[in-house]
């Protein structure tokens, strides 16, 4: 029998080291392969786009960080986000976006929700047990992460529920710019299980941004990758109003035309697109057409332009540049802002510290210094303050 109980507690504490060696190791090469740049920092820029830059709000619409298990207050040579950085880069606002569901096969075409990645991850990373099966919870445990960054920040990092947080954001930062601002999104509302009410339970959470869809249709409606790619379904259109009711901003990225259209009808608010191309200089399923972006801009809403290849058609900030160009063409330079995508599984021209090459870019690409002001933060500001509560 004692022979017995050894045995057992050698195989226990071998599961043990072994499960501690897969999160310690197996995360990050995970991530230094998902979350790549195609040219790595220094990112040197003229003095004029410097001293720019230092001056502007600068406002990021999404990034997926809270999807590593990376200490986002310590400096890492890998991924596209942490604290350090983003103060370099003179960042003041980041949106954090919760994931809580990717399906294996993953493509921007036609994606059935069947065999989720984000349970390998969790698994891998040793979330809370309660996250390995629940979509609402691994939302949850997002808010605590982000929750838990900001408590240990000594002030550094301040979450954004109300508009009065984002006054003090502007005061704290007249005192000392490193402070940042982070406002919490959710990435799908496959994460609310079906359950209007589930919406109050992120509100009390903190969330403040709600994103329809990823990368399948669920119980809200299509995907612009998913199989049915119908438009807003009851529920959806009852969650649409919840949203803008309890003063949550809406977001469209990745939603189907159909949902698109039928939200931009039920808009009773500006609408944000958080992370999206343009199809008239990328045109694929991902990206919104030169109507759908009319719509947008007439609810007084945002595009967050992205910053890989897929959505603006090239590797280079030049070619988000370009794609900025071409919507404030369109619809005005007053709907046009970053939404980066860092962190989300992509390969980024830059770490968030070149961020300062795009307000050089905004620059050659003939944008005036008061436009380049909207473009880099100044319409998210705005748009929040009219939505927020």
């Amino acid at each position: 029998m004692i022979l017995v109980v050894e045995i057992v507690l050698v195989v226990l504490i071998a599961l043990v080291l072994l499960a501690l060696g897969t999160v310690r190791i197996l995360p990050p090469m995970a991530e230094k392969r998902m979350n790549r740049v195609h040219a790595k920092p220094p990112y040197p820029v003229s003095s004029d786009a410097r001293s720019l830059h230092q001056r502007l709000f600068i406002a990021d619409l999404h990034a997926d960080s809270l999807l590593w298990n990376r200490d986002l207050l310590k400096r890492e040579s890998y991924g596209h986000i942490d604290l350090p950085r983003l103060q370099e880069a003179n960042v003041a606002l980041q949106v954090f976006a919760s994931v809580t569901k990717v399906p294996m096969g993953l493509n921007f075409e036609r994606n059935e929700p069947k065999r989720d990645l984000i349970t390998i991850l969790a698994l891998a990373q040793a979330w809370r047990p309660r996250t390995w099966r629940s979509l609402l919870q691994r939302a949850l445990y997002a808010s605590e992460k982000l929750r838990r960054v900001a408590a240990r920040s000594n002030g550094q990092i301040l979450l954004i529920e109300r508009t009065r947080d984002l006054a003090e954001l502007a005061a704290r930062r007249q005192r000392d710019p490193r402070v940042i601002g982070a406002l919490l999104a959710l990435e799908g509302v496959h994460a609310l299980q079906g359950r209007l009410e589930n919406l109050d339970v992120l509100y009390d959470a903190g969330f403040r941004m709600i994103g329809l869809h990823h990368f399948f249709d669920n119980e809200a409606g299509g995907s612009a990758h998913g199989v049915e790619c119908g438009g807003l379904t009851q529920f959806g259109r009852e969650l649409v109003q919840c949203i803008q009711q309890k003063k949550m901003a809406l977001d469209l990225a990745h939603s189907s035309p159909a949902v698109v259209a039928d939200a931009l009808a039920l808009a009773t608010a500006p609408v944000f697109v958080s992370h999206v191309g343009l199809r008239g200089t990328r045109d694929n399923s991902r990206n919104l057409s030169d109507e759908q972006a009319r719509g947008v801009a007439a609810t007084g809403g945002v595009m967050g332009i992205a910053m890989f290849e897929h959505a603006v058609g090239g590797k280079t900030l030049d070619a988000t540049a370009r794609a900025m160009r071409y919507g404030a063409d369109l619809v005005g330079v007053d709907h046009i802002a970053i939404g980066s995508d860092f962190d989300g599984s992509i390969v980024a021209p830059i770490d968030v510290t070149g961020i300062p090459r795009l307000t050089e870019s905004l620059m050659r690409h003939g944008f005036a210094a008061n436009e380049i002001e909207k473009i880099m933060g100044g319409n998210v500001l705005r748009v929040l303050k009219q939505i927020l509560p």
